[in-house]
């Protein structure tokens, strides 16, 4: 039986110590309610006129790529009432940098000496991050087919006179039109830093809003409070655990080690895999680790109660384990899909802390799963081989007729 148990051992010890690597070289990214962050509120500007659902949902999506450029974890982006929409940014403290990063309205425009617009960013093609000759920060600038003839147009009839380069209503760069250029390619330099340069480039990669947004509010989401409630919850789940196995061990005696050794590996397991996929944890994700904690220990409470019924009808203890894990399989399996169906779909309705918790709850379900067919049933036949004896007792039967 050792034998045929040899692979899955294998594995188990292969995914333990891939996730104890995990675990160790990769932290937890927190979300906003752990990790701080800044809180914005933007309405649409009364003077840009009638405000389209349409032109609404184009800021949202327009927002989402910017941020998403930038890293930043698990944002918070959703709309409030017709005109608004809430952005949270976890891991953001500077506010300055949260107001170029969503607030602004990204135009950018060429003007001829007359302050007439000849062409705007929505005729670039490429937008990129580089250096000028000197080795500054710089950004370069590729127009499409319609941007090339402008710009060729603008350049050479202008020339040996001064054009700007503005975004957002404030001049960039001044420019002396020393000859043509015909092959629709520029640079904008000027006196910004590297990441300035870099948060320009977003924004003009992902193009403007379709409608100017003003500030209506924004606030920092101080850490002090996450760290409280990290370390809270932190205690609530070792507390919990401890409880569970204390439960299980002293409900089924020896079968309960078993299913502890599975919980335990369960565990690590879980966190490797976040960990591993760079999950966001927040509160409500550690509220779905510790939920799925409980459904861990529920898989193996219904395994044992089968194994216990089969045991009752008469059957040998390695057939009742065999049968009690089929027929437990079929219960396991319905309410785990269930659940996971549920998790999938707070994952592509929700957002924020929801979408947190599931994803937790969702790879809690798949882990639990495995631990519960594979691990428990892999630690139950090497303590069935060892001690068979004792194993009968302790699942409430007398006499033991061995296979």
């Amino acid at each position: 039986m050792r034998r045929r148990s040899g692979w899955k051992i294998g594995i188990i010890l292969a995914l333990l110590i891939v996730s104890g690597v995990f675990l160790y070289i990769t932290p937890f990214n927190l979300g906003l309610d752990l990790k701080g962050g800044v809180h914005v509120v933007l309405e649409a500007d009364e003077l840009a006129g009638p405000v389209t659902n349409e032109n609404m949902q184009g800021v949202v999506s327009i927002i989402e790529r910017r941020i998403n450029a930038l890293g930043v974890s698990e944002p918070l982006i959703q709309r409030q009432g017709a005109r608004r929409v809430i952005i949270e940014l976890p891991g953001i403290h500077d506010q300055q940098q949260a107001i170029d990063t969503v607030g602004k309205t990204a135009l950018l425009e060429f003007k001829d000496p007359y302050g007439n617009t000849v062409l705007d960013g929505s005729l670039l093609k490429t937008v990129q991050l580089g250096t000028d000759r000197y080795g500054r920060p710089a950004i370069d600038l590729e127009f499409d087919r319609e941007g090339v003839q402008l710009f060729a147009q603008l350049t050479s009839r202008y020339q040996g006179q001064t054009t700007k380069i503005i975004l957002d209503g404030e001049v960039l760069q001044e420019v002396m039109i020393r000859e043509p250029i015909l092959e629709g390619k520029a640079q904008i330099t000027g006196s910004f830093s590297m990441e300035e340069a870099r948060h320009m480039v977003v924004l003009l990669q992902e193009g403007s809003l379709p409608v100017p947004m003003k500030i209506m509010e924004i606030r920092n989401v101080g850490p002090t409070l996450g760290q409280d409630s990290i370390d809270r919850s932190f205690k609530a789940g070792i507390v919990g655990v401890i409880l569970v196995l204390l439960y299980m061990l002293a409900y089924y005696k020896l079968p309960g080690v078993v299913a502890d050794l599975a919980l335990l590996v369960y565990i690590v397991i879980l966190l490797g895999v976040l960990s591993g996929i760079n999950a966001v944890l927040t509160l409500p994700g550690i509220a779905g680790i510790i939920l799925s904690v409980g459904m861990a220990v529920d898989a193996n409470v219904l395994i044992f109660e089968r194994i216990k019924e089969e045991l009752a009808e008469g059957k040998r203890l390695t057939s009742a384990i065999e049968v009690g894990f089929d027929r437990a399989f079929k219960t396991i399996l319905d309410s785990n899909i269930t659940t996971l169906i549920t998790a999938v779909v707070l994952f592509y309705v929700g957002s924020g802390s929801v979408r947190g918790f599931a994803v937790t709850l969702g790879i809690g379900i798949l882990t639990s799963m495995f631990t519960a067919i594979v691990v428990t049933k892999v630690i139950l036949k090497i303590m069935v081989d060892s001690k068979p004896e004792l194993m009968a007792k302790h699942f409430s039967m007398g006499g033991l007729r061995r296979s």
